[in-house]
């Protein structure tokens, strides 16, 4: 029962730095709650605020303090929701409480309403035609005349009509109105990013795997028990109709739903299929919505004129009332983790918010992130599946190709002799191909092409990282040796960095195919708003036979008519500086080969590897996840990695190397005489990038097997440098089971 409340007095989002404290009179601390609204004194007023912190720590002079003067009843808004979870991120994130303020709330200012004017003649018919006499009579009268003579024609114009067609200034308009000829009426309308949709309407009826899916939530629903479930379904099992069949359910008890998307993946023809069954009562979000359309989304969701959000992991802060439903697609996703301050993840976030509110949330992934299967295994979410594609569809085909014997057999193209034969036979048969390069995470890893060994770290089993100071460094225990000039395996010569990029690919394509029509997909050529949009819809439409891409290609697209993937350097991102490396391979060669073969036509996958033994790649041939995850969680366990053990990064950042090398040792000196052989600790070491703009970062790796402890130790960390001026100069950050180094 904390006795003082730190409050925030107005909520206009431009006012979030600044809180107030109070004293909580004993006749309300049993009762008070984070992100209550309540009456305090403030000035000569009586105002209203949001409880966002209780403490037993006074900021101030106690003398001073007021007490608050009551809890408001009669209002619960959705922002006591967002600024509980937003206290619940800071505490499990790490950050301050302005920070999770702005996440949880963040549109940073009120954008002005979209108007629309029509002007309404006044005048009786007689009076409006004795009026454009008078008016024709004037030379100088002649867009006065050309504005009433519509006018008594239609009683009522738009605005945009009269300014831009009929060419009549606003200065006429307002002068008929001072006249009492003509009345303009205002009305604000609100900003739509989906309102040229044209709705198809909804025809499909679920098969027996989707509907005992379906069902089972259902039952929980009936219950009124909301879960957490893990729906694994194979590519192309039909997961989305799935969630829609959950939403409908949802919407008809008068609730909500959010749907979270990586942004890769929120397309058009994904929105489509949405917007098909529930038309305007979906909407969306995403960082390409300007300012004035992201502020009318929460405002139309505040006010319940929408059911729907679509979106990144912002969405998930969408200010419904009555949620009843979370959904997260592709809950493998690396984005559904913030690279900023509080660095949360959205699945973690989203079940704290169901709980919050009594929703449920739905996780669905072909190939789930081992954290939420291993969660699932252990009872934490309930596990559901779908074993088969939705239609008769098989999965297709895989062919594993091993670029070393390549290599021997004298192929120096980047493009296997098996792969180009079936590319000959699919642009013949007038099919389509996918080429889906693997660069995910390539941060100068050292490789031999002539017998695919990687240099790894002798203590991490995670690879080095080629720097440009000559030396290979890992980035988990800070280890470095020379870089490489022959295999150490082989003695091979050929032994580098990787160098092929999606413009290199589509050049030696174009030589080797030179009839095919290629389109090009990666950051370069997705610049635009409408980039993106226009290249799958161009593919889809057969306006090209072979789409060349990076991951973005391969995220939930729907092209029956690819029968052929090719996957080149599918191993790529097995050598990344990373323990979730495997994971990710695996994920996105069974994302990639999930994009073939998904119309009539028997779909087949060329796998381009110099790892073909690889337990990843094996795994992800025969689409077996089980596999996969039982090879791995044995990898995780040993090592003590997420999600058998968690970790925390701590960072410390700044413009003194050697200011910020002796508060990282002081740090974890600190944390290991707190800790003592309760957690373990590694490091400081570099960053993985040791030095960005001038400013110098090290890293304290700390490994636990519960949670709270790590969160025990960063409140630790925070009380030691708070208002410390040994550490005025430093940046401390934390990251919590990261997805990414920092």
């Amino acid at each position: 029962m904390a006795q003082y409340a730190n409050i925030i007095v107005d909520i206009s989002h431009e006012k979030l730095d600044k809180t107030f404290q109070y004293r909580v009179p004993e006749r309300m601390r049993e009762r008070l709650a984070l992100g209550m609204q309540v009456y305090i004194p403030f000035g000569a007023r009586k105002v209203k605020g949001y409880v966002v912190e209780l403490t037993d720590v006074p900021e101030y002079d106690v003398t001073k303090l007021k007490d608050i003067i009551g809890i408001v009843t009669d209002s619960v808004p959705i922002e006591s929701h967002l600024i509980a979870l937003a206290g619940w991120m800071r505490r499990n994130y790490g950050g301050t409480m302005n920070q999770a303020l702005k996440t949880v709330l963040p549109i940073k200012k009120k954008m002005a309403a979209v108007e629309h004017k029509t002007v309404r003649l006044l005048l009786r018919p007689i009076e409006a035609k004795n009026q454009l006499a008078e008016f024709e009579r004037n030379k100088r009268s002649t867009a006065r005349a050309r504005l009433l003579a519509a006018l008594i024609e239609e009683q009522e114009l738009d605005w945009e009509i009269i300014t831009k067609k009929l060419n009549v200034t606003g200065t006429v308009i307002r002068a008929l109105e001072e006249l009492g000829i003509v009345a303009i009426d205002t009305a604000n309308s609100y900003r739509n990013p989906v309102d040229h949709l044209e709705s198809k309407g909804y025809h499909l009826t679920l098969n027996e795997a989707q509907q005992a899916v379906v069902d089972a939530v259902t039952e929980n629903l009936e219950k009124n028990l909301p879960k957490a479930y893990l729906l694994k379904g194979v590519t192309g099992s039909g997961k989305t109709e799935v969630y829609m069949e959950l939403i409908a359910k949802i919407l008809a008890e008068g609730k909500q739903a959010i749907v979270l998307i990586p942004e890769i993946a929120l397309t058009y023809q994904t929105v489509m299929r949405f917007y098909n069954r529930f038309g305007s009562r979906v909407s969306i979000l995403n960082s390409r919505l300007s300012a004035g359309e992201r502020f009318d989304q929460y405002e139309r969701a505040k006010k319940g004129d929408i059911d729907i959000m679509i979106g990144p992991r912002s969405a998930l802060f969408t200010p419904f009332q009555k949620l009843g439903l979370i959904i997260i697609d592709e809950e493998h996703e690396s984005s559904y983790k913030s690279e900023t301050i509080p660095r949360y993840h959205a699945r973690e976030t989203a079940i704290e918010r169901a709980k919050m509110c009594g929703a449920s949330v739905v996780l669905g992934s072909a190939t789930p992130s081992v954290d939420s299967y291993y969660k699932a295994v252990n009872g934490e979410y309930q596990l559901l599946e779908l074993k088969q594609r939705a239609s008769s569809a098989v999965l297709p085909t895989c062919h594993v190709v091993d670029l070393r014997e390549e290599l021997r057999r004298g192929n120096r193209s980047i493009l296997s002799i098996r792969l180009q034969e079936l590319m000959e036979d699919r642009l013949k048969k007038k099919q389509q191909i996918m080429l889906f390069l693997n660069r995910r995470g390539v941060s100068g890893f050292v490789s031999c092409r002539a017998c695919g060994h990687v240099i790894k770290c002798p203590h991490c089993d995670v690879s080095l990282s080629q720097h440009n100071n000559g030396k290979m460094i890992c980035h988990y225990c800070g280890y470095e040796e020379p870089e490489a000039k022959v295999c150490p395996s082989c003695g091979s010569k050929y032994i580098s960095g990787f160098k092929a990029g999606t413009q290199k690919i589509e050049a030696i394509v174009k030589e080797r195919f030179k009839e095919a029509r290629v389109l090009r997909m990666d950051f370069d050529t997705t610049r635009n708003k409408d980039d993106y949009e226009q290249i799958l819809s161009a593919f889809a439409n057969q306006e090209a036979d072979i789409l060349i891409g990076t991951q973005m290609i391969v995220k939930g697209h729907d092209f029956p008519n690819v029968t052929l993937v090719g996957v080149l350097a599918a191993d790529l991102s097995l050598y990344v500086s990373d323990y979730r490396a495997s994971e990710r391979t695996f994920q996105l060669l069974t994302q990639a080969a999930g994009r073939a073969g998904r119309g009539k036509e028997h779909g087949e996958v060329v796998i381009q590897t110099y790892q073909p033994e690889h337990y990843s790649i094996l795994t992800a041939k025969e689409q077996n996840y089980e596999a996969f995850y039982e090879q791995e969680i044995v990898y995780r366990k040993m090592l003590r990695y997420p999600p058998s053990c968690h970790m925390l990064v701590v960072l410390c950042a700044g413009k003194s190397e050697e200011t910020v090398a002796e508060t990282a040792k002081k740090l974890a000196g600190l944390i290991r005489e707190r800790e003592q052989k309760e957690i373990s600790l590694l490091g400081p070491v570099d960053a993985a990038i040791a030095k960005v703009n001038d400013i110098y970062k090290k890293v304290i790796y700390l490994r636990a097997n519960n949670y709270d402890r790590l969160v025990e130790v960063k409140d630790f960390v925070e009380a030691q440098v708070t208002d410390n001026a040994a550490y005025k100069n430093i940046m401390i950050q934390f990251d919590f089971d990261p997805m990414n180094g920092f």
